[in-house]
């Protein structure tokens, strides 16, 4: 015990137990526990250190080592040797540490220790973390345990209240990021930008190194389809359908945390570099819609349940407003398809019925013997019958795009369509080639001759293929290009021997990013190739500018 009165020591003791209790930052509170420990006991060397439950340390505080020497060390000790042997109540003091028959030596460069007290910091009944006094002149005494139980005691009861309120915080951290997820999906902000935010919104709130999100594809399969963090490049469209932990988290809606992938069975190579994870079901209605997985790196401090509570609770908010805004688009799709159907109606039973009956007029007053028509009267009534013949014949061919879009309409102007609806999200208008064996479209012009030809060509499974390319490819680019201009360009070759559609989409923006932070839409497009027997590349165009996307398929 350090020289002065009784009285003082209680004095400083009473005040170093109101501080601690005082302090809601988990860091400030350990460095204060350990700075109070060792002035009032009077030794040069203390620390609190709280291990895994393999004994690694994973949060470790010190004073009276110098900065230096702690970087030589290199890492915290271990709940090893003398320090393994500190009970969980009580305390452990020792004249000289070295004597101890567990005592298995110090790392080179590490200052020397004789005399000894520690004692662990219990939190809810479990021991929380470990207190190491060393090098108190003339050794410990009956005082300094009493000291150090009392200050820990404090400490536990400061660390219970602390993680509270940290918990609360991050609670309401996790509360506001959900609120904010479903405000964007109510705006219209594209879901692959949701997504991304919701990934990286964990990983900030969570403390994670890496944070991906797992969703299911066209075939079942469970990839990694949004990556933040340091190893995104690697990790996005990591194929995990077969990884135990996200399937269970998938399917039973509790998921899990495991303290070190790389000591866990059946992981992914990729994921063997990382230590704790955590794997959050996203779901709504019973049903998974996906896997929120947190990794952090080797020797990290591990994730505890409260973590995987709220971040399953964050998942679920997040799958929940996916299901909401699915079933808006829906609505809308609904309410699309009835007015179509009013409108295609309206045109059927009233503009087609009173052209019909213009033209049987028309016809009438030309067969009318009893009035004679000038031959140059005649030849107009002709013409404007010939126009009410045609005006029908369209107006029919409305009627049944408006019932199935895409319908009787030649793949020509369905590509036109997609530039026209691009160039408000574009902010100018995308230019457009089509071409034909060579040979230069008229896409303006009135002769549909080439347009009937390559709808001859090109079959309709291809030609939604085509179409689903120039709207992937003109989004990409209204999304993240900055570009200031982009062309389209298809062309068509026909057979023999080798007929093929190529669709090429080149903007002058920013450039083939070196680690692409989205996949969804790129990946479409490159599903769309394999399933059409085709390829899809996008590579850095002859002028050095922007990108050029390119994706071809066989006509058969």
């Amino acid at each position: 015990m350090r020289s002065g009165s009784t009285e003082d020591v209680t004095g400083e003791l009473l005040t170093a137990i109101l501080d601690l209790a005082g302090d809601l930052d988990i860091r400030s509170l350990l460095e204060r526990f350990v700075a109070v420990s060792t002035s009032l006991t009077g030794a040069r060397f203390g620390a609190i250190n709280i291990v895994d439950e393999h004994g690694a340390s994973t949060t470790f505080v010190q004073s009276g080592v110098d900065e230096r020497t702690v970087a030589a060390l290199g890492h915290p000790p271990h709940a090893t040797g003398v320090l393994g042997q500190i009970p969980d109540t009580g305390v452990l003091r020792l004249d000289d540490l070295t004597q101890h028959p567990a005592f298995g030596g110090l790392p080179p460069g590490h200052p020397p220790m004789g005399s000894f007290l520690g004692a662990a910091v219990r939190v809810r009944g479990e021991r929380y973390g470990t207190l190491y006094l060393s090098q108190k002149p003339g050794g410990f005494v009956a005082e300094d345990e009493s000291i150090v139980l009392a200050l820990a005691a404090a400490a536990a009861v400061a660390v219970e209240n602390a993680e509270l309120y940290a918990i609360e915080r991050r609670r309401e951290q996790w509360l506001n990021a959900g609120q904010q997820i479903t405000t964007m999906l109510l705006e219209g902000t594209d879901e692959e930008e949701v997504l991304e935010h919701i990934a990286t919104t964990a990983r900030q709130i969570d403390g994670a190194d890496t944070c991906a999100l797992v969703l299911p594809g066209r075939g079942g399969e469970l990839v990694m389809e949004i990556v933040t963090g340091p190893d995104q490049a690697q990790l996005l469209g990591l194929d995990l359908t077969d990884d135990p932990r996200v399937t269970s988290a998938l399917e039973d809606g509790t998921g899990q945390i495991t303290s070190s992938l790389a000591a866990a069975d059946d992981v992914h190579p990729l994921l063997a570099q990382y230590g704790p994870a955590l794997f959050a079901p996203m779901r709504a209605s019973g049903q998974g819609v996906g896997v929120l997985v947190l990794l952090r790196r080797l020797g990290a401090p591990p994730f505890n349940p409260i973590d995987l509570t709220l971040s399953r609770t964050f998942a679920s908010q997040a799958a929940l407003a996916f299901v909401l805004a699915e079933g808006r688009r829906v609505q809308g799709q609904t309410v699309l398809h009835d007015e179509r159907t009013r409108i295609a109606r309206d045109l059927h039973d009233l503009a087609i019925q009173q052209l019909f009956a213009a033209g049987l007029q028309l016809e009438a007053a030309r067969a009318d013997a009893t009035i004679p028509l000038p031959p140059k009267l005649d030849g107009v009534i002709d013409s404007v019958i010939g126009h009410v013949d045609s005006g029908i014949r369209q107006i029919r061919v409305i009627v049944r795009t408006l019932d199935d879009p895409g319908a009787a309409v030649s793949l020509v102007q369905r590509v036109r369509a997609e530039l026209e609806l691009a160039q408000s999200a574009l902010g100018f208008p995308p230019s457009l080639s089509i071409t034909l064996d060579g040979d230069p479209i008229d896409v303006d012009g009135a002769d549909r001759d080439p347009e009937r030809a390559i709808d001859e060509l090109v079959a309709p499974g291809r030609a939604n293929n085509v179409v689903a390319v120039v709207r992937e490819g003109l989004s990409n680019v209204a999304r993240h290009a900055r570009s200031g201009s982009v062309s389209v360009r298809v062309a068509v070759t026909s057979p023999p021997p080798h007929g093929a559609i190529t669709v090429e989409v080149e903007d002058d923006g920013v450039g083939v990013p070196p680690a692409p932070s989205r996949a969804s839409g790129t990946r479409n497009l490159q599903a769309r190739a394999l399933q059409s027997g085709g390829t899809f590349v996008i590579l850095r165009p002859p002028s050095g500018r922007g990108a050029l996307l390119r994706w071809t398929a066989p006509l058969d």
